[in-house]
């Protein structure tokens, strides 16, 4: 068992599009399903599927390339980490490489992008920059 699920799910993605893998396999939580539906509408997934049953299951993540055969997925950087929770307010979310990529926050209303949270005005706990 890993102490940090949210980043071993991000480094699992960016290290299958580093060696061209077209899917995923992971274990299954309710956040990383949460959190894998925002990078699917956010453009960085393709597709994803709940497998298995009971203890053991798992979350497929289909892996998005672009016509040239590059991941999508350039970059990750974990912003709260287990040993420091770091919050953000509403006003003080601002956009990702220039609005090119995606801040996901974990706030009372659920997983959210950092656009989301703009518009909904409400802050919370950022989990991860992606672009």
């Amino acid at each position: 068992m890993t102490s940090d699920p949210v980043g071993d799910f991000i480094v699992r993605l960016t290290n299958a599009g580093a060696v061209k893998k077209e899917t995923v396999a992971v274990p299954y939580s309710a956040l990383k399903m949460a959190i894998a539906e925002k990078l699917k509408d956010a453009g960085f997934l393709q597709a994803i599927e709940k497998k298995g049953k009971k203890v053991r299951k798992t979350l497929d993540v289909v892996l998005k390339y672009d016509a040239e055969g590059v991941h999508v997925i350039h970059g990750v950087k974990r912003v709260s980490k287990p040993g420091r929770r770091v919050y953000r307010g509403a006003r003080e979310i601002v956009p990702v490489r220039y609005g090119q990529g995606a801040l996901i926050l974990s706030t009372p209303k659920g997983i959210l992008t950092g656009k989301e949270a703009r518009k909904e005005n409400i802050g919370g706990e950022a989990l991860f920059e992606i672009w």
